[in-house]
């Protein structure tokens, strides 16, 4: 990454963390784009040039980098590794790291969860994270873009990680999860299982 590059990310990752900080102390509603790209020391304009999705967007930071880790997972898994098995590894490094990296973690969760247009915001970007993984799981079985397999894996892996929020045993219920999908797309896609 260039010096350019740089300098964009740690804007960038400036107005995201600035918007989180003040949205958690004085809640989403009562923080205008305004007050964030004061905070971050930036002007307005180069908050939309950075999110020009609006204010929704400044607590989806990781949008984008997270649809193309869950592609990347998919299509770059070592030989031997399983869709499922590939995805449950990248779920479970995203909320380990993410856990241990942010105290305030459980607060950005549940500020999503208590405001309205963040949890629609949030639904959005979910659907079009499934879809881009469901694109990706078929392509790599070989699959066409709509089989509904392909649609049930993306989908109940990325339920996965919102299942076991909150649970003592989280770890283990996110494994438990993914070998049953794991069980069942083996099963989908071996060519010399049932009914071969």
């Amino acid at each position: 990454m260039g010096r350019r590059e740089r300098k964009k990310a740690a804007t960038r990752q400036a107005l995201a963390d600035a918007a989180l900080e003040l949205f958690l102390e004085r809640g989403y509603d009562a923080v205008g784009v305004r007050d964030v790209a004061e905070a971050a020391d930036v002007s307005v304009t180069t908050l939309f040039k950075h999110f020009p999705d609006g204010k929704e967007a400044l607590v989806f930071d990781e949008d984008t980098d997270r649809e193309a880790a869950l592609v990347a997972a998919v299509r770059e898994r070592p030989a031997g590794t399983t869709v499922p098995q590939a995805l449950r590894g990248l779920l479970r490094e995203e909320r380990s790291r993410r856990v241990r990296a942010d105290p305030r973690f459980g607060d950005f969760l549940r500020l999503i969860d208590t405001t309205p247009p963040l949890r629609e915001y949030g639904r959005r970007m979910a659907l079009r994270h499934e879809t881009s993984l469901a694109a990706a799981i078929a392509a790599e079985a070989g699959l066409s873009a709509d089989d509904v397999g392909c649609q049930a894996l993306a989908h109940f892996a990325l339920d996965a990680v919102s299942l076991v929020h909150g649970r003592q045993d989280a770890e283990a219920a996110l494994d438990r999860i993914f070998a049953l999908l794991d069980g069942g797309w083996s099963a989908m896609t071996d060519p010399v299982g049932p009914g071969h």
